[in-house]
């Protein structure tokens, strides 16, 4: 008979997740699909995120859960973006909606987390850095729709409290990949493939990243890289251009938050940070904590180890 486990579920504007998370062995398994964005599209309108979350969540769980035996001892869903009154965007309501019912269904509890702080768990567990979960740090949430420099502060109720101490004030490093591979033809999201094309690519003129006191500006950097490309650059060194840029911007806000914090574990979340030229440039410069691809993307892998520390809490058991 399977173990018992924690039930989580992510309802982004980019994935529907579900993972279940078993202490006892210290494992992780989790299943998602990302939602369809038609040919050319750069995402989803609220509306029809959710939408498509109502229709793939069924499979992504029937994926996860075929032949399960033990029902779960709690669920975790992520109901907001971010740990804030005010955070709220409608398709997380699919998540909840269904995790709640599974909760009343079973008779166990339920408990929700911001998509934000399952992004932390997943990149503390998918680096092997989840002592950290007691102690302050300093992460980076960088994704297709967030670029945040945190300060992070251990909670009882929260497991983290998020503090943003420096952010992106137009476009996020992911719009920006997005956008570019747009211009390339590369399909959405673009992350994977203009890695592939930089890795071939050269640059070797220095980047000179905007910013306004902490906060970085990128929109700036679509408008140049759209120049560069009709002006006959090649897609490969277009796109070591823009990563070199980001390289840049990354390690300026690292050096700005150390500075300002103090010495601290620098952990770096969200999908684009599973991007190897950004992971050499910041491990040439820093101590950095990297979660895997799979750990990085949106998942639900986070949210369900965010349930299971509840539980323990309440029990009286972590």
């Amino acid at each position: 008979m399977d173990k018992p486990y924690f039930l989580g579920l992510d309802t982004s504007n980019y994935t529907t997740s579900a993972a279940k998370y078993d202490p006892e062995s210290s494992t992780v398994c989790h299943s998602r699909k990302l939602l369809p964005v038609k040919e050319g599209g750069l995402g989803l309108r609220q509306s029809d995120a959710l939408f498509h979350h109502v229709r793939q969540l069924p499979e992504v769980l029937e994926g996860l859960l075929d032949g399960e035996g033990q029902r779960p001892l709690a669920v975790c869903v992520s109901d907001r973006p971010r740990s804030l009154p005010d955070s709220y965007m409608p398709c997380f309501l699919a998540g909840k909606t269904v995790g709640k019912a599974v909760a009343q269904v079973n008779g166990i509890p339920f408990y929700t987390t911001s998509h934000q702080n399952g992004h932390l768990a997943a990149a503390l567990w998918g680096a092997g850095a989840m002592e950290l979960v007691d102690r302050p740090f300093l992460a980076f949430h960088v994704s297709g729709g967030t670029f945040e420099a945190l300060g992070v502060r251990p909670s009882r109720e929260e497991v983290f409290s998020p503090a943003i101490l420096a952010s992106t004030l137009d476009i996020s490093a992911g719009q920006l990949i997005d956008r570019v591979g747009q211009m390339l033809g590369l399909g959405f999201p673009a992350g994977p493939r203009v890695e592939e094309l930089a890795r071939r690519g050269r640059w070797g003129k220095k980047c000179l990243p905007t910013f306004k006191g902490r906060d970085c500006c990128l929109s700036g950097m679509e408008n140049k890289a759209r120049q560069l490309l009709e002006q006959g650059t090649s897609p490969e060194d277009l796109c070591r251009f823009v990563l070199e840029h980001l390289s840049a911007v990354l390690c300026q806000m690292a050096a700005d938050a150390l500075a300002a914090e103090g010495e601290q574990p620098l952990v770096f979340s969200g999908g684009v940070m599973s991007n190897g030229l950004l992971q050499d440039a910041l491990s040439r410069r820093f101590r950095c904590h990297f979660a895997g691809r799979e750990f990085s993307a949106d998942n639900a892998a986070g949210v369900a180890i965010i349930g299971g520390i509840l539980y323990q809490r309440e029990r009286g058991e972590g």
